[in-house]
């Protein structure tokens, strides 16, 4: 893949974090389901992970693999905290609980504290992007 293409696609992930986490504080703003809520800030992370790694060219098919590599690839070389990747861990599982398993509620206080671990995230890895796409 071309540098050009790559760096679109880039883009388009990183718009696609954003457009995530403007949804999940909608949906929070509007008190609307904290399923709903976390499903976003979830995938906000998601995306700006897919767009991290896509500046390698590792990209997973599972979300499993794109945690696993996001670990491998950047917290265990020290690029990003081992908080960063807890949080990315906590809210895939927060995801998979409210997604798949109907008896556990997610709550609107881990719901808005999913919000601020996907900001963090998200904007981390802008930050890492821009400041890498800058000493290029």
């Amino acid at each position: 893949m071309k540098s050009d293409d790559i760096n679109t696609l880039i883009k388009h992930r990183l718009d696609q974090a954003q457009t995530a986490l403007d949804d999940a504080k909608f949906l929070c703003e509007g008190k609307r389901s904290s399923q709903s809520i976390v499903n976003r800030a979830y995938y906000a992370m998601f995306y700006a992970a897919l767009a991290l790694l896509q500046k390698i060219g590792m990209v997973p098919s599972k979300h499993t693999g794109v945690i696993s590599l996001f670990d491998t690839e950047f917290v265990i070389k020290g690029m990003f905290t081992k908080e960063l990747s807890k949080d990315f861990h906590k809210l895939f599982e927060m995801r998979q609980v409210s997604d798949y398993k109907s008896s556990d509620e997610i709550t609107e206080k881990q719901a808005e504290d999913a919000i601020k671990r996907a900001v963090s995230f998200v904007e981390s890895i802008i930050n890492y992007i821009e400041s890498d796409n800058s000493s290029s």
